[in-house]
């Protein structure tokens, strides 16, 4: 038993990290215009294996999780898609490692704002989902319920998924849903009401 629960708890932390960072990965590069004509992102496999090194190379050094926030965004749209700002921003953090003590003194309400403005630039997607199908509309609406609520970017990739699977099913387009989908809402059926 101990050793199944082991499994199933790396393989649900996997599948949650591996959706946050997608999600987050998809949605920055659509705010900076990187998609191609398919809507997909090119390129993706090395930004989930460089998300990959991060977080592994984080967990082993003992720091908190190191893996893509959706805060990226802000740097994206004041221009940052090549790197040099995510390498010039990781030298200012190391530069300020001697006044981390001194940040520490800044209260949250004076950073909340650059939050907020996140939250607006993701909302701005809105204007691509047709809130005249119920298939895209319902999902979307419960996605932006569970993402506060939850805290999780996957978390609500999942509800989003199941809820889209089970409309797919009962109005009679089953066959519009891919394989692959019906997969995943599955483990995220038995990661929210078995493992959980």
């Amino acid at each position: 038993m101990g050793w199944f629960t082991a499994i199933t708890l790396i393989v649900t932390f996997c599948i949650i990290d591996m959706f946050d960072t997608i999600g987050t990965l998809v949605g920055t590069a659509s705010r900076a215009g990187m998609l191609d004509k398919d809507g997909k992102m090119p390129n993706m496999k090395q930004a989930l294996l460089s998300d990959a090194v991060g977080t592994l190379a984080g967990s082993v050094t003992g720091t908190s999780t190191v893996t893509t926030f959706v805060e990226s965004a802000s740097g994206v749209e004041a221009g940052g898609r090549t790197g040099l700002t995510a390498l010039t921003t990781g030298i200012m953090f190391l530069a300020c490692i001697f006044i981390a003590p001194i940040a520490g003194i800044i209260p949250a309400a004076a950073t909340s704002s650059a939050l907020i403005y996140v939250g607006v630039l993701m909302v701005a997607g809105l204007k691509n989902v047709d809130f005249d199908d119920i298939c895209q509309a319902l999902p979307v609406a419960l996605m932006m319920i569970a993402m506060p609520i939850s805290g999780s970017i996957g978390h609500a990739i999942g509800i989003g998924l199941i809820t889209y699977t089970v409309i797919k099913v009962f109005t009679g387009k089953a066959k519009d849903v891919s394989v692959l989908t019906y997969v995943l809402s599955l483990i995220f059926l038995l990661k929210f009401f078995i493992v959980a």
